[in-house]
């Protein structure tokens, strides 16, 4: 049975995109504080979103990691994990799981 930490941050504040640099290379980890993730999203042009850990624990979010895992291993060599889905179904899905 799990627990639920009260909700220190907001949900935008939760979800956090920032631009991955220009020459390829990966942000940083300091770009990440700590209790969160970097993961990039989408199909052409990938994005960089700063998510909190506590979507691990989520059966939807486990769900897109059994996709990346699928089609890209455990080789990101961007620096986060790469999701193969698109941005609007990304961020559908943070947003509900924000409202949980």
């Amino acid at each position: 049975m799990g627990f639920r930490l009260p909700r220190i941050v907001t949900a935008k504040q939760s979800l956090q995109r920032s631009s991955s640099t220009g020459n390829g290379a990966s942000p940083k980890a300091v770009d990440v504080p700590k209790g969160y993730f970097a993961v990039y999203i989408g199909e052409e042009q990938k994005k960089r979103f700063v998510i909190p850990l506590s979507y691990l624990n989520q059966p939807s979010f486990q769900d897109l990691l059994s996709q990346a895992e699928e089609e890209f291993g455990y080789n990101h060599p961007m620096g986060g994990i790469t999701i193969p889905c698109n941005e609007a179904y990304f961020l559908d899905l943070t947003r509900s799981l924000n409202d949980s």
